[in-house]
């Protein structure tokens, strides 16, 4: 199961500001003018160790207040309508709108958990100002300030307290892996799909966006038993223009949380553009097995060595985790497709794997004895111990005397060795440091 939260609010009260917060990375513009966000932002937030979806539905520059208020009640009601909680933010320096009044009448008309928050509260005046936001009526509201971040810990405290502690389980059999097909529109999804069963699952066009929902398909053939997630592609933001295609992304985000391994479809004519690496860091952020499947390869000019120049240059475009199977494909063909699922297969297996920690001490403490952690302040950082966590992602812990002396670069190096030393391939690590 996956979780959604979706912030909604009238434009300039401060939605895109808060977004970049709950990501830790500014992903969406911040303007003063109103109406910037026009598409959606999507990204994965983490509060206390769990993780969950955040959608930031921009506003519209209003060309009449009609066609304006129009517009931003269609996206509050796909937001409502598709997420598990909704933030509703408002603005305290400006007070109570006619559009924040509109929109509560909808939100408050909703079954699912509102969040009212009162954003801009920056000092003691504001917050008095703010109190006139308990006459909209909802039960949970809380006093903020996106830029300086001061409130925001209740508010995320509150929504992953709606967050099961199983939300990263996959429903049904846990010994059934879970393959999601994902991928920008028109790369060969569904032809994929239909390849690998023997028949016409879904329907195939060369119109981009034919297939608008998410996909499941039971396989059990030749010995090998998963499930096939079939995704609507994600397609870059801006293109973004249709309520349906906006239900079909939201979907596909929730596909990758369902599946144990996505299989990402590249066109080879294409190449590998920012929109397939937006997908690809989502997939790591979210601790999915990886494939990369370069789909078109019938159609390729190739020289003597273009599938290893190609291969090359991808693995450069995803580092630091560069460890993913790449398969060049061809499904009109029928090249590799079932290549593929050998391949997700065994990074359903490289995920599940377990390292015992005497093996785990012995290799990676011979290691770190061949370069030791640099001085830092003067401080020798020992690291004494390592062990595998009971995770769904494979995670590893270092005890050592000063863990927040480790740095990135030693950090790659000890990746590195995790994953020359045990089969990891297209598996995202974590790493965690703590002290002995």
């Amino acid at each position: 199961m996956s979780f959604t939260v979706a912030i909604t609010g009238r434009p300039n009260v401060g939605k895109s500001t808060f977004f970049n917060r709950m990501l830790e990375e500014r992903k969406a513009i911040v303007d003063d003018q109103s109406g910037v966000t026009r598409d959606r932002q999507y990204g994965v937030a983490e509060w206390i160790g769990k993780s969950f979806n955040v959608i930031d539905t921009g506003g519209f520059v209003p060309n009449s207040d009609d066609v304006f208020e129009r517009e931003i009640r269609k996206q509050v009601l796909i937001a409502v309508e598709e997420a598990n909680a909704v933030i509703f933010m408002v603005d305290a320096a400006t007070g109570i709108t006619n559009l924040d009044e509109g929109m509560a009448e909808i939100l408050r008309r909703s079954s699912k958990p509102v969040f009212l928050v009162v954003n801009k509260v920056d000092n003691h005046s504001r917050l008095l100002e703010a109190s006139e936001f308990y006459s909209l009526g909802f039960e949970h509201i809380f006093f903020l300030s996106s830029i300086s971040g001061s409130g925001t810990g209740e508010l995320l405290d509150a929504i992953v307290a709606l967050i099961p502690e199983d939300a990263n389980e996959k429903a049904g059999d846990e010994n059934i892996p879970r393959f999601s097909i994902i991928g920008q529109p028109n790369v060969g999804k569904s032809s994929l799909l239909n390849a690998l069963i023997g028949q016409d699952r879904t329907i195939v066009s060369d119109i981009a966006g034919t297939t608008r929902d998410t996909i499941h398909t039971h396989y059990n053939l030749f010995n090998k038993e998963f499930i096939l997630i079939d995704t609507a592609g994600i397609r870059r933001k801006a293109k973004v223009h249709e309520d349906l295609e906006f239900y079909s992304v939201i979907r596909a985000i929730k596909a990758m949380d369902e599946a144990d391994v996505c299989m990402l479809l590249l066109d080879a004519g294409k190449g590998i553009t920012a929109q397939d690496l937006s997908i690809f860091s989502l997939a790591v952020k979210k601790g999915k097995g990886i494939v990369v499947l370069v789909n078109k390869w019938d159609l390729a000019d190739k020289e003597t060595n273009t599938a290893r120049d190609y291969e090359k240059e991808l693995k450069k475009r995803f580092a630091p985790f560069s460890d993913v199977p790449i398969l060049f494909i061809s499904v009109t063909e029928k090249q590799r497709i079932f290549k593929s699922i050998e391949a997700a297969l065994q990074v359903y297996e490289n995920k599940h794997r377990k390292v015992t920690t005497s093996k785990l001490n012995e290799i990676m403490l011979k290691a770190i004895e061949s370069y030791h952690p640099p001085v830092v302040r003067g401080n020798a950082v020992k690291i004494k111990y390592v062990t595998q966590l009971p995770t769904h992602t494979p995670s590893f812990a270092f005890f050592c005397n000063y863990p927040d002396d480790i740095k990135t670069p030693y950090r790659n190096y000890l990746e590195n060795q995790l994953r020359e030393n045990f089969d990891f391939s297209g598996v995202p690590i974590r790493l965690f440091f703590r002290k002995k």
